[in-house]
């Protein structure tokens, strides 16, 4: 008997109406979908009249459901993944059960569709294609720095919890509060945001407004010759020591990292020792 096919689904990521025709079919025709949880996907099959039956595989059962979908495969059985929203094994469960079907041989068909990461991307504005995805940041404050400084050359793109957002901006700002931020929340969704500014400007806007929903963003690479707000600072203090003038100090940050010179002196304002 020939081995059945394991489907990766791409569903809505919020608005139920961005699905593909492809995959309501593939839905449809499958033996059994595979899903984070039988109640959100109940809700999309609901709407499409699917009436192919459901079973939860999400993180903390995929060791376990694992074996029983690969058998129901090597049975001659499709099976179709799905994920609450968007696409599989893109922050989402899923990697063990390809690697174990690939293992077998059986085919993985992809049903593309929704996701947050290209909705952001095809959004807001960039310099170019490049960008590095990460997930979900890692959850200790020290691991978010090390993160963000050994790759201050990058465009990272990642997701976001509305509850730890706030900490975040926070933990960015802490060294890089000039860099920029894209922030989509509650895309495709009726209150759809989209905010592209400073991570100070956002910690501000963000702490005075109610915040809810998914959230995808994309912190802008810094320029390999930009400095931060307290990189300056400590540049202007070094430049002090050698008793260069304010003047030929304005002259040398702009030179080296491009700093608007107004800018440059407002810092030397705010740091008036000698």
């Amino acid at each position: 008997m020939a081995y059945g096919k394991l489907f990766i689904v791409s569903t809505p990521i919020g608005n139920l109406s961005d699905i593909t025709f492809r995959a309501v079919e593939t839905l449809r025709s499958a033996s059994i979908i595979a899903c984070e949880d039988t109640r959100n996907t109940k809700i999309l099959c609901e709407k499409y009249k699917i009436e192919t039956p459901l079973e939860s595989y999400h993180k903390f059962s995929e060791s376990k459901k694992c074996d029983v979908f690969i058998n129901r495969l090597k049975g001659g059985e499709d099976v179709a993944l799905v994920s609450d929203a968007g696409t599989p094994l893109i922050s989402d469960p899923g990697v063990k059960l390809v690697q174990e079907a690939r293992l077998e041989g059986i085919e993985i068909v992809p049903v593309v569709g929704a996701s947050a990461v290209m909705a952001l991307l095809a959004s807001i504005p960039r310099q170019d294609e490049a960008f590095k995805f990460i997930g979900f940041l890692p959850r200790q404050k020290g691991q978010i720095e090390n993160l963000l400084n050994s790759n201050r050359g990058e465009n990272l793109v990642f997701y976001e919890s509305p509850n730890r957002l706030i900490e975040t901006l926070l933990t960015i700002s802490k060294n890089q509060k000039d860099r920029h931020i894209a922030i989509g929340r509650e895309l495709t969704k009726k209150f759809e945001e989209i905010k592209v500014d400073t991570v100070e400007n956002l910690l501000e806007y963000y702490n005075s407004h109610v915040l809810k929903g998914e959230i995808a963003c994309m912190l802008y690479a810094l320029d390999e010759n930009s400095a931060t707000e307290n990189e300056i600072f400590d540049k202007i203090q070094t430049l002090k020591g050698l008793k260069l003038t304010d003047k030929d100090i304005v002259s040398v940050l702009n030179s080296l990292y491009g700093t608007p010179r107004n800018k440059i002196k407002e810092f030397l304002l705010k740091n008036p020792g000698t």
